[in-house]
């Protein structure tokens, strides 16, 4: 019966994940635009955010690039690079644990502020809170999996995991297998991790697909108002470079 659980969850339900997380999404921009969008309360309390959200999307950006490379990067990529097994768990709890940390202090500011305050709380969805108390776990999840990666340092333990991930990506039967004698903390962690993904249509992490890379490579000026009480250049009749567009 447990092999049989084993592979729905790890075998099956990964894949249910990834298409309504990916269509979920194409439906929602499609048909709900107008709630697109992060949901800022940016006014209040703003030096909590600014510390909060900045500490929390650092630490998560460097947990999502880290999980990304570390579980699909080709095993004999790192064999060919003289990485060994145990150096490369060895720089993942290390790296991780400092980002962990990071959006560890980051998410429990968002969180205080989401939850106690007044105003805060009563412009909130249920939607706003759930995800964030979601986020809030699986970080607490994923820090406590440092110290059972600590009994395996020889790196083998990661290398199922690397195996799951790469045999899920590529479509190989029997992907479950691979993590069938895990620790369970590590099952939780990934079982809430696919979670966060199917519900993820669903809430405001959809402002996600909308990050801004773009405008890294922006050309043209940005039309901003004058400060009260001052005249543009523009009407006061001294001469200006010819504004252009945006677009």
């Amino acid at each position: 019966m447990y092999p049989t659980v084993n592979s729905i969850v790890f075998g099956w339900y990964p894949y249910l994940c990834a298409i309504v997380c990916l269509f979920g999404s194409l439906v929602r921009f499609d048909r709900e635009q107008y709630t697109w969008r992060s949901g800022s309360s940016q006014l209040l309390r703003r030096r909590q955010l600014m510390w909060g959200s900045n500490l929390f999307h650092v630490g998560i950006l460097v947990i999502f690039v880290g999980h990304f490379v570390g579980l699909l990067t080709p095993i004999w990529v790192f064999d060919m690079l003289g990485i060994s097994h145990g150096f490369k768990q060895v720089l993942a709890m290390v790296a991780g644990g400092v980002a962990g940390l990071m959006c560890l202090v980051g998410i429990s500011l968002l969180t205080h502020r989401r939850l106690f305050d007044p105003r805060i709380r009563a412009t909130s969805s249920f939607g706003d809170t759930a995800i964030l108390l979601i986020l809030f776990a699986q970080l607490l999840l994923g820090l406590a999996t440092i110290p059972v990666s600590a009994g395996h340092l020889d790196g083998h333990e990661m290398v199922k995991f690397m195996n799951w991930a790469q045999a899920i990506v590529t479509l190989q039967p029997g992907a479950a297998n691979y993590v069938l004698d895990v620790n369970p903390i590590f099952k939780a962690h990934l079982v809430l991790g696919m979670t966060i993904f199917l519900i993820f249509p669903f809430t405001r992490l959809v402002h996600i697909w909308s990050a801004p890379v773009w405008y890294l490579g922006r050309r043209g000026y940005q039309v901003v108002r004058s400060r009260p009480g001052r005249v543009p250049a523009a009407a006061s009749g001294m001469s200006t470079r010819p504004m252009q567009s945006a677009e």
